[in-house]
Protein backbone atom coordinates (compact mmCIF):
# COMPACT_ATOMS: atom_id res chain seq x y z
CA UNK A 1 0.00 0.00 0.00
CA UNK A 2 1.59 3.71 -1.15
CA UNK A 3 1.22 6.19 1.47
CA UNK A 4 0.55 10.07 0.17
CA UNK A 5 0.54 12.70 2.39
CA UNK A 6 -0.28 15.79 1.51
CA UNK A 7 2.05 18.59 3.62
CA UNK A 8 0.01 21.81 2.88
CA UNK A 9 -3.87 19.90 4.01
CA UNK A 10 -5.35 21.43 6.97
CA UNK A 11 -5.53 17.60 8.25
CA UNK A 12 -3.03 16.92 10.76
CA UNK A 13 -0.24 13.75 9.12
CA UNK A 14 -1.09 11.71 11.80
CA UNK A 15 -4.57 11.69 10.61
CA UNK A 16 -3.96 11.45 7.21
CA UNK A 17 -1.35 8.34 8.15
CA UNK A 18 -4.72 6.83 10.17
CA UNK A 19 -7.40 7.60 7.30
CA UNK A 20 -4.88 6.06 4.68
CA UNK A 21 -4.50 2.76 6.66
CA UNK A 22 -7.68 2.29 7.54
CA UNK A 23 -8.80 2.86 3.75
CA UNK A 24 -6.10 0.27 3.00
CA UNK A 25 -7.70 -2.09 5.36
CA UNK A 26 -11.23 -1.14 4.13
CA UNK A 27 -10.20 -1.95 0.36
CA UNK A 28 -8.66 -5.59 1.69
CA UNK A 29 -5.42 -3.61 0.42
CA UNK A 30 -3.85 -4.58 4.33
CA UNK A 31 -5.19 -8.13 5.50
CA UNK A 32 -6.29 -9.22 8.64
CA UNK A 33 -3.27 -10.47 10.63
CA UNK A 34 -0.82 -8.88 8.31
CA UNK A 35 2.11 -6.92 10.07
CA UNK A 36 2.33 -3.00 9.27
CA UNK A 37 6.03 -1.25 8.84
CA UNK A 38 8.06 0.09 11.96
CA UNK A 39 7.28 3.10 13.51
CA UNK A 40 10.83 4.48 12.27
CA UNK A 41 10.70 2.31 8.80
CA UNK A 42 7.27 4.16 7.93
CA UNK A 43 8.57 7.47 8.96
CA UNK A 44 11.63 7.40 7.05
CA UNK A 45 9.14 6.08 4.10
CA UNK A 46 7.12 8.73 4.69
CA UNK A 47 9.66 11.65 5.60
CA UNK A 48 7.99 12.34 8.73
CA UNK A 49 9.28 12.19 12.36
CA UNK A 50 8.55 8.48 14.10
CA UNK A 51 5.99 10.15 16.88
CA UNK A 52 3.97 11.76 14.32
CA UNK A 53 3.78 7.99 12.64
CA UNK A 54 3.39 6.87 16.43
CA UNK A 55 0.81 9.14 17.19
CA UNK A 56 -1.02 7.57 14.05
CA UNK A 57 -0.77 3.57 15.31
CA UNK A 58 -1.82 4.78 19.18
CA UNK A 59 -4.95 6.54 17.27
CA UNK A 60 -4.93 3.39 15.13
CA UNK A 61 -4.98 0.78 18.29
CA UNK A 62 -7.35 3.02 20.01
CA UNK A 63 -9.97 2.67 17.62
CA UNK A 64 -9.31 -0.93 16.94
CA UNK A 65 -7.93 -1.32 13.53
CA UNK A 66 -4.74 -2.35 14.85
CA UNK A 67 -2.53 -4.55 17.36
CA UNK A 68 0.67 -3.58 18.73
CA UNK A 69 3.02 -5.67 20.48
CA UNK A 70 6.61 -4.90 21.29
CA UNK A 71 7.79 -8.28 19.79
CA UNK A 72 5.53 -8.41 17.03
CA UNK A 73 5.36 -4.87 15.95
CA UNK A 74 1.67 -3.48 14.85
CA UNK A 75 -0.84 -6.06 12.99
CA UNK A 76 -4.05 -5.30 11.19
CA UNK A 77 -7.27 -6.63 13.50
CA UNK A 78 -9.78 -8.74 12.22
CA UNK A 79 -12.89 -6.88 10.43
CA UNK A 80 -15.15 -6.62 13.79
CA UNK A 81 -18.56 -5.48 14.60
CA UNK A 82 -19.77 -2.38 15.13
CA UNK A 83 -20.84 -0.89 18.21
CA UNK A 84 -22.90 1.77 19.30
CA UNK A 85 -20.19 4.11 19.62
CA UNK A 86 -19.43 3.68 16.59
CA UNK A 87 -22.26 4.22 14.80
CA UNK A 88 -22.97 7.60 16.90
CA UNK A 89 -19.39 8.79 15.07
CA UNK A 90 -21.02 7.41 12.14
CA UNK A 91 -24.06 9.37 12.58
CA UNK A 92 -22.18 12.37 13.44
CA UNK A 93 -19.76 12.09 10.37
CA UNK A 94 -22.44 11.45 7.99
CA UNK A 95 -24.81 14.18 9.29
CA UNK A 96 -21.26 16.52 8.29
CA UNK A 97 -20.98 15.06 4.79
CA UNK A 98 -24.86 15.31 3.93
CA UNK A 99 -24.71 19.17 5.39
CA UNK A 100 -22.02 20.08 3.39
CA UNK A 101 -23.04 18.04 0.50
CA UNK A 102 -26.42 20.06 0.56
CA UNK A 103 -25.03 23.56 0.88
CA UNK A 104 -22.47 22.59 -2.39
CA UNK A 105 -25.86 21.82 -4.66
CA UNK A 106 -25.55 18.24 -4.27
CA UNK A 107 -29.09 16.54 -4.56
CA UNK A 108 -29.71 13.38 -2.35
CA UNK A 109 -29.86 10.51 -4.69
CA UNK A 110 -26.56 11.88 -6.10
CA UNK A 111 -25.11 12.29 -2.41
CA UNK A 112 -26.63 8.36 -1.64
CA UNK A 113 -24.74 7.19 -5.33
CA UNK A 114 -21.27 8.35 -4.17
CA UNK A 115 -22.02 6.62 -1.04
CA UNK A 116 -22.54 3.26 -2.72
CA UNK A 117 -20.08 3.38 -5.43
CA UNK A 118 -17.41 4.65 -2.62
CA UNK A 119 -18.69 1.70 -0.41
CA UNK A 120 -18.69 -0.94 -3.07
CA UNK A 121 -14.56 -0.52 -3.27
CA UNK A 122 -14.56 -1.60 0.08
CA UNK A 123 -13.30 -5.43 -0.03
CA UNK A 124 -16.04 -7.89 0.64
CA UNK A 125 -15.32 -9.15 4.28
CA UNK A 126 -16.55 -5.36 4.87
CA UNK A 127 -19.64 -5.29 3.32
CA UNK A 128 -22.64 -7.07 4.59
CA UNK A 129 -25.70 -8.28 2.47
CA UNK A 130 -28.85 -6.15 1.71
Amino acid sequence: MLITLDTKSVIPIYAQLRNQIVTGIGRGELKAGEHLPTVRQLAADAGVNTMTVNKAYQLLKTEGFIEIDRRKGATVCPVGCGNSDYREKLEKELELLSAEACLKGVGCEEFLQLCKNIFGQMHPTCIEEG
